[in-house]
């Protein structure tokens, strides 16, 4: 009998462990999906997507168990000029008529002991899925705001290689090297806050 006991207490430890990581949803309105990229070899474009959304599954501190998932819409990309970003919709960049959204989706996080992470996930971008790691920090306690919502948030940084992904535009210069550089950093300032259901039962 004491077996038992001690195997429906270990099963009912292991069930509260699972069940105590939140759900956060990605509040768009105070995060920031941006990137960078060479332009003609001596300057960098920075850029941005402003409809963004995802949720992520994990407690303050504990990453062990925690998962991320983000959708970003392509055609709200915005470099604060409107003709390179009807370009960067075109077909010769985003395509974003037959590819609309940018995904990403954690299969491993991982804490490191200076308070940093790592999250391997798979990116698709045009319908090509690669393996990507972040880097970053954050999400390691929350705070409640004035109005009750209990807030988390993260930096994160990626480099991808675009042609990776099907954007393949490449304009050679006369002196050599490209218009548009390979390399595109990815750069994450998000802020998730709890689920309301959640926060009502607490």
């Amino acid at each position: 009998m004491s077996l038992l006991r001690s195997a429906l207490a270990l099963s009912a430890l292991a069930f509260g462990t699972l069940a105590h990581a939140g759900t956060w949803n990605l509040d768009a309105s105070h995060s920031r999906v941006g990137f960078r990229v060479k332009h003609m070899m001596v300057s960098s474009v920075e850029g941005q997507f402003t409809d963004v959304s995802g949720t992520l599954q994990a407690e303050p501190g504990d990453l062990k168990n925690a998962s991320v998932e983000v959708t970003v819409q392509m055609a709200s990309v915005d470099t604060s000029n409107e003709d390179r970003d009807n370009h960067l919709r075109a077909d010769d960049f985003f395509g974003v008529e037959a590819h609309p959204t940018m995904t990403f989706v954690s299969r491993k996080f991982k804490a490191k002991k200076d308070g940093s992470f790592e999250i391997v996930g798979d990116l698709t971008i045009r319908g090509n899925t690669k393996s990507v790691t972040f880097t970053g920090e954050g999400l390691g306690q929350s705070i409640t705001d004035p109005w009750g919502n209990e807030r988390m948030g993260a930096t994160a940084t990626a480099t991808i290689d675009r042609q990776d992904f099907g954007v393949k535009y490449s304009q050679v210069l006369d002196q050599g090297g490209l218009a548009v550089g390979n390399d595109v950093k990815i750069q994450l300032d998000v802020e998730f806050v709890r689920a309301q259901e959640e926060q009502a039962s607490k």
